[in-house]
């Protein structure tokens, strides 16, 4: 499983290559909405990792079961 850091570098590297693109050709327009779609998808993607972390097996031991997992995961995606 890819690391944390390892998702969030490649979706800042998807980004930074299409934003020199449109930087090279004074696109303004097309920066602006690179930019804001550059902080949307980090924020999704931390969200989703968020989840992947609450659903990975912790310990071989562990005693969190699906319930209380589920409750987390309720908890991290209820809007406040």
């Amino acid at each position: 499983m890819r690391s944390r850091d390892r998702v969030l570098q490649s979706l800042e590297k998807v980004y930074r290559s299409a934003f020199g693109a449109a930087e090279e050709a004074d696109d303004a327009e097309s920066m602006a909405r690179l930019d804001i779609g550059y902080q949307r998808d980090q924020l999704e993607l931390e969200v989703l990792l968020d989840i992947r972390e609450l659903l990975t097996p912790e310990e071989k031991n562990s005693t969190t079961s699906l319930l209380e997992k589920a409750q987390q995961i309720r908890r991290l995606t209820k809007l406040r």
